[in-house]
């Protein structure tokens, strides 16, 4: 009887042990406060979204004890400046695209995108299982900085134009709002490329600074309000097939969070990655419907001008590699795995996406007859 009353309560001692130590450790826990700049707008709630998803999700997990202050684009450094801050510390982490940063490394647009590059699943596939994760995050050190995977927006429309472009010679003299390494591409074939923020390309279209502007996709383009200066909507963005938005850290301000916290912010960052894609495929083709409403032409890129743009983007691929090893080393791993992805999505996901058009076409068709 002893024996088993002695064991009851060792039981019970043990039970409330195991209850009390969770709150032991928050207690433990040391509170942190940081500060993400973005390089968006607060109006665009999808991509601002993605951070406010991170900072939320950081502060429930540890119990409010690690919690970071969002702060939009312009509100400590602008849209463009985000690297800058987070890697000289004047802020312990931002949200942005890094293919904003092409022009200090063109290396910084892989773990964004680059022409004709991975659509949103390949990309997920590279970095988390296909090494771009490691080769990215080695680069990135040397600029004191870590690098997640946050968001992506799937494959982007290929912009706004006061006019058509129906030839590549249409292309020429067009100053068009596009960043980094697609600019040189289409500079190649006439094109003048402006890099702009965000918030600050529908001024420039309004005004006729610029002929043209891409931004992401039909949500986030009806609410910057394009369709009511340029009717011309193209499509698809080859420069963007799968961008990926990236929060970078300040190493030395990742280095001195406790352990669970750094697992809770890359699982943060993992979730946002797939909540943004998952949002963006929902709110996309209600808001095309609108726009053609509104009177947007929708336009492909011809096959000509697709080609065109294709052997433009290796040729200045080529040209970076040469100069560039940092470059060369990753665009090369990724254009690897990229090429046995194109492959195998050719068989089962093109086949199965191809047909599912026709059949609902054929389905559109039949209902207007009757």
């Amino acid at each position: 009887m002893q024996r088993r009353s002695f064991l009851k309560k060792a039981g019970l001692g043990l039970a409330a042990g195991a209850a009390v130590a969770p709150s032991i450790v928050k207690a433990q826990s040391p509170t942190v406060q940081w500060r993400m700049v973005g390089s968006w707008p607060k109006s665009l709630e999808t991509l601002y979204g993605g951070m406010e998803q991170i900072a939320k999700r950081v502060s429930g997990a540890t119990g409010g004890k690690f919690n970071i202050k969002v702060f939009a684009a312009g509100e400590i450094v602008g849209g463009l400046q985000v690297l800058d801050a987070v890697q000289n510390g004047t802020v312990e982490c931002g949200h942005t695209a890094t293919y904003y940063y092409f022009g200090k490394d063109p290396t910084f647009a892989l773990s964004c995108a680059v022409p004709f590059g991975p659509n949103a699943r390949q990309q997920n596939a590279w970095m988390y299982y296909g090494g771009g994760k490691e080769l990215m995050r080695e680069f990135y050190k040397t600029y004191n900085v870590m690098q997640f995977s946050a968001g992506n927006t799937g494959a982007q429309m290929g912009g706004w134009f006061r006019k058509e472009i129906k030839t590549v010679a249409d292309l020429k003299g067009v100053k068009f709002r596009v960043s980094g390494f697609a600019g040189l591409a289409l500079s190649k074939l006439g094109v003048v490329p402006q890099q702009i923020a965000g918030g600050d390309v529908y001024p420039a279209l309004e005004k006729g600074t610029i002929d043209g502007a891409e931004w992401v996709g039909p949500y986030d383009d009806e609410k910057l309000g394009f369709y009511k200066v340029a009717k011309y909507y193209y499509y698809p963005g080859w420069w963007e097939g799968g961008p990926e938005l990236d929060l970078l850290v300040n190493i030395k301000a990742w280095e001195a969070l406790p352990k669970e916290y750094q697992e809770i912010l890359e699982a943060a960052c993992a979730e946002a990655n797939i909540h943004m894609l998952a949002k963006y495929d929902q709110l996309n083709p209600p808001a095309l419907k609108r726009l053609i409403a509104n009177g947007v032409k929708l336009r492909p890129f011809s096959n000509e001008i697709l080609a065109a743009c294709y052997k433009a983007a290796s040729e200045v691929a080529a040209e970076i590699s040469a100069k560039n090893a940092n470059f060369k080393k990753i665009y090369g791993a990724m254009v690897n795995f990229r090429n046995d992805q194109v492959q195998w999505f050719s068989i089962a996901e093109n086949r199965y996406d191809n047909f599912m058009v026709a059949a609902q076409r054929m389905e559109q068709r039949g209902s207007k007859k009757k």
